[in-house]
């Protein structure tokens, strides 16, 4: 008799050749995947791409998941380290997923690009972005609350309402230039400009253009009214927050830039020194160093350009004397003043006002004035 084996033949006999075939049924295994160490997360606002690898930094998931399946599917997941670029919605995903046992990592887009390779997708950016996160060396951003976001909410619309005011009333300005009328530069032209088109008489301004620059006008009005509204709220804010109130104590800062800090800056621990936020918003010299050689230039002007641009504000007051109080910058400013241009002693100021800023923050105590004593080889400042 024949043998039975799966697929082959045996012999019964010198001169008898014969086929026989038995039906083994095999159980197609899953295959193995080791535990999702980190994550790459590339956001979207529907689609968003997922690369996972396992702590041998092995890849071991490459999928695209929709806005519902995203939450799901991460819930399914043991705790691993999830990375994100600091782009839209970055921290409301993050806050999500923390809630789930997550860790998660903000990294700045610039910081991620040197890590795509090639061809720009979902998929590189997410490999990319995984990559990043687990260098020892990378810079994070830090996740902010929901009260962070709406402070900062508010600064922005505020900015945006400045910026239409401003466009609004040079369209004014211009238009009555068209008709032999000029104003001055700044709200107090804008003011003169509007009292104009309203007492005009119609011989010497057309009725058409009256009647289009009254519309201009109306909406100059609806705009500050709607900023001083804001206004009204951010000194409300101001007042139930004990950080921005601290913060308001530096001479030069107001409630605008000390709600500003604290909606940017959080609690300041992923700076480990005023000199590291100070950067972080570039107010720093842009270097150009090689060779040992130190090449040092203008401020880099990298970073959030609203925060540095409050904070260069405040140390330009300081020039022009409307500020009562003694500059943050004491002595050491004033004989700056006496060595550099005024503006570059305005940048200098902004950079130590950033650091003094960090320090009251963190350290959670009001600002003290400064005993500055002059000795023959320079100015030495000492806490009071």
């Amino acid at each position: 008799m024949t043998d039975e084996v799966d697929g082959s033949f045996t012999t019964a006999s010198k001169c008898h050749t014969s086929w026989s075939y038995s039906v083994v049924t095999t159980a197609k295994k899953e295959p193995y995947m080791e535990r999702i160490s980190i994550i790459g997360l590339d956001l979207a606002k529907r689609v968003f791409q997922v690369h996972g690898v396992s702590e041998k930094h092995e890849v071991v998931t490459q999928k695209k998941l929709s806005r519902s399946e995203l939450l799901i599917w991460f819930t399914k997941l043991e705790p691993c380290l999830v990375g994100m670029e600091a782009c839209a919605t970055a921290h409301y995903w993050g806050r999500e997923l923390k809630k789930l046992g997550h860790e998660v990592r903000l990294i700045p887009p610039a910081y991620v690009k040197p890590y795509v390779k090639r061809q720009k997708n979902d998929r590189a950016d997410a490999a990319a972005i995984c990559e990043a996160v687990s260098r020892p060396a990378m810079r994070f951003v830090a996740i902010k609350d929901k009260d962070q976001q709406a402070v900062q909410v508010l600064h922005r619309t505020r900015s945006l309402l400045i910026r239409q005011r401003v466009q609004l009333g040079n369209a004014l300005r211009a238009h009555m230039a068209e008709f032999g009328w000029v104003f001055p530069l700044g709200m107090a032209g804008v003011t003169q400009a509007s009292s104009a088109v309203r007492e005009t008489p119609d011989a010497d301004l057309p009725a058409l253009a009256r009647q289009v620059l009254l519309g201009l006008v109306d909406q100059i009005d609806v705009v500050k009214k709607q900023i001083s509204s804001l206004d009204r709220q951010m000194v409300v804010w101001h007042r139930d927050h004990a950080e921005s109130q601290r913060l308001a104590t530096i001479p030069g800062i107001g409630v605008v830039t000390a709600s500003a800090i604290v909606a940017t800056l959080g609690d300041g621990k992923q700076f480990r020194s005023g000199r590291d936020f100070a950067a972080s918003i570039g107010l720093v010299p842009r270097q150009n160093s090689s060779g040992g050689n130190d090449r040092l230039g203008r401020i880099s002007k990298q970073g959030n350009p609203y925060l540095r641009q409050m904070l260069i504000l405040c140390a330009i007051s300081q020039l022009s004397g409307r500020c009562r109080e003694k500059p943050a910058g004491g002595v050491w400013f004033e004989q700056l003043l006496k060595r550099k241009p005024a503006r570059v002693a305005a940048a200098a100021l902004a950079n130590k006002m950033a650091r003094v800023a960090w320090a009251v923050h963190t350290k959670g105590e009001n600002y003290r004035v400064a005993r500055t004593v002059i000795s023959p080889e320079g100015v030495v400042t000492m806490a009071a």
